[in-house]
């Protein structure tokens, strides 16, 4: 499964797993002992979540995971034995959220196994790769509370370029088997790496990052902290930086054989690939022919209610691409590369977070206990990054954390709070925190341990978008209102991008001139199918909740209609019908 929190490992830990049948435990027990064997071989995610305790935690919270087909192979066959002994259980005897929890683990564990088949359809050094998911797991996801996190952070930091040479290696075997990113993603690539190395050591992510987040340790004498700021310095000196120019090296040599193809058509068997990517993204058995002409009713039907609204703004001239843009134009802010604009719109996204939260007791009932804070990304990743959230540590030791990307295409007002919406309140952020935090669940629903499913998630977050306007957030601000409708236009213009890519044999050029920017082509070239969840998650959410209409008339409930929703987390679509059903069936409904 692809979307998938922070991996690695620790070589020490014995590989086994003990046999758990039914007769001698119970399903509880083995969702238990299952976890914590596979978060043993995932200490990244084991370090994100605080996942144990005491010694076998700050065991867990030095090394990094190793970036190995090896690896992903030995991950492959655990997914094996662990459907082996999920089968050994009767889901009759089990309660509903144990049969919900068996049945979302299977799907999961089935999915693990498939995507072996496919591991080299994916590119390990891209601008969205591993290389920089090395990154983000220390600059945002690695703990920072206590002397001994600090100690940690500097231990896993010397382990870094180790795994980025295991990355240069993966793409080596790659290339040898024909398998190279196209040369426009490959020059995104070394262009992004080359930013990364160019400031000074002591001013990279991985040094600037850990010295602001040490500050807030006020037991910490200053001269450890001077001392370990320093060794952290030194490392990205002496490691981190050569191995991101062999890295670059590497890309570079690669340059001369890639062409510019885009889509996984290209490749032997891509289209096995792609259909199987779909598959995982979207939890249905959508095909891509499907899911592009699903895009292309979406995007008429957009872009003619945005006619309408624009009409209304006197803005009747040019098609409606062009009208928007030249509205985006005119919202965008004062001098957009400038300090006082960055912190300008940093200062907006926080008052629209906090609206965003005061708005959402009328529509929710429950709510995440855990804070959620913005802030935006390393200047390096700027350019190929969109917006993001990062889920809260379950032991409250990391809030919620919204990035934002403020690079010069995104330094405007318009769609901004459409995308406040859909990546913190009332989107990701009330969706993964209320699963972290919901101890109704067993652990490994809790933090996704084997995955999370991105039709639901990022389904909800477009939905959260959709939701803000139905629910009149945009009352007196029909170019609020645009901004929601033009983000709505984006993810169904992805629908048929994604698809045009890697299935129709559609050029980087067309896509952009469907009105995609440049960075997305790029994304959705590296990351097939993951694009198609947004849309696709939103309309079956939709079709669930006009199901629910229908069916209980004057008894529906938004409020526990998102219960229903929001209570089970990021579940496949089969599970989340069956969710909703049982909420129809409670209030007096025959699903």
């Amino acid at each position: 499964m692809r979307f998938l929190p922070a991996a690695v490992i620790v070589l020490l830990i014995p590989s086994g797993i003990a046999a758990h049948p039914a007769s001698q435990a119970s399903i509880d027990d083995f969702f238990r002992d299952f976890t914590a064997d596979w978060m043993r071989h995932d200490p990244s995610f084991a370090t994100a979540t605080r996942y144990f305790t005491g010694d076998e935690q700050d065991r867990l919270e030095r090394p990094l995971t190793p970036q190995t087909l090896a690896w992903k192979r030995d991950r492959m066959q655990r997914a094996k034995r662990g459907l082996v002994e999920l089968s050994e259980f009767d889901r009759a005897q089990m309660n509903d959220t144990q049969r919900v929890s068996a049945d979302l683990l299977q799907w999961q564990l089935k999915d693990d196994v498939e995507e072996g088949q496919f591991l080299d359809y994916e590119f390990p050094l891209s601008q969205l790769g591993d290389n920089v998911y090395l990154v983000s797991t220390l600059t945002v996801v690695h703990p920072l509370r206590t002397d001994r996190d600090a100690e940690n952070y500097v231990a896993a930091l010397g382990q870094v370029s180790t795994r980025m040479d295991e990355l240069i290696a993966e793409s080596k075997r790659l290339a040898a088997k024909g398998v190279l990113p196209p040369r426009f993603i490959l020059q995104a690539a070394i262009k992004q790496m080359q930013t990364f190395i160019l400031p000074p050591p002591g001013e990279n992510a991985f040094v600037g990052a850990f010295a602001r987040k040490m500050e807030a340790i006020k037991t910490m004498p200053e001269a450890k902290r001077e001392e370990l700021r320093a060794q952290a310095e030194k490392i990205v000196a002496t490691q981190v930086y050569p191995a991101w120019q062999r890295a670059s090296t590497l890309l570079q040599s690669q340059l001369p054989h890639a062409t510019q193809d885009a889509g996984l058509w290209r490749l032997k068997g891509g289209s096995n690939a792609y259909a199987y990517f779909i598959h995982s993204d979207t939890t249905t058995n959508l095909t891509p022919e499907q899911i592009h002409e699903i895009g292309l009713k979406r995007v008429g039907e957009i872009e003619a209610q945005m006619d309408g609204l624009l009409r209304q703004l006197g803005r009747t001239e040019g098609s409606v691409k062009d009208r928007i843009e030249k509205l985006q134009a005119d919202l965008q802010y004062p001098d957009p590369t400038s300090d006082a604009s960055r912190t300008q719109i940093m200062q907006d996204i926080e008052g629209i977070l906090r609206d965003g939260e005061r708005r959402s007791a009328l529509p929710f009932d429950i709510r995440p206990k855990s804070p959620v804070i913005a802030q935006p990304y390393p200047r390096f990743l700027e350019d190929a990054s969109a917006a993001s959230y990062s889920a809260p540590a379950p032991d409250g030791s990391r809030p919620g954390t919204f990035q934002y990307p403020l690079r010069l295409s995104q330094m405007t007002k318009f769609g901004l709070r459409s995308v406040v919406y859909h990546e913190a309140v009332p989107g990701h952020h009330f969706q993964i925190a209320l699963q972290v935090e919901n101890a109704a669940l067993p652990r490994f629903r809790q933090i996704g341990a084997f995955g999370r499913n991105g039709a639901y998630v990022e389904g909800w977050g477009l939905y959260a978008e959709r939701l803000a306007a139905e629910s009149g957030w945009y009352d007196g601000d029909p170019e609020g209102l645009l901004g929601q409708l033009n983000y709505e236009l984006f993810r169904a213009r992805r629908l048929v991008v994604d698809t045009g890519l890697h299935a129709m044999h559609w050029t980087q050029q067309q896509a952009i001139d469907y009105g995609i920017e440049p960075s997305e082509v790029e994304r959705y070239v590296v990351w097939p199918g993951q694009a198609c969840s947004y849309m696709v998650g939103e309309l079956k959410i939709i079709e669930l909740r006009e199901k629910a209409k229908r069916t209980l008339g004057d008894k529906f409930s938004l409020r526990e209609f998102h219960n229903a929703i929001l209570r089970p987390g990021d579940v496949s679509f089969d599970v989340l019908e069956r969710q909703v059903d049982a909420y129809i069936k409670s209030a007096g409904g025959t699903p």
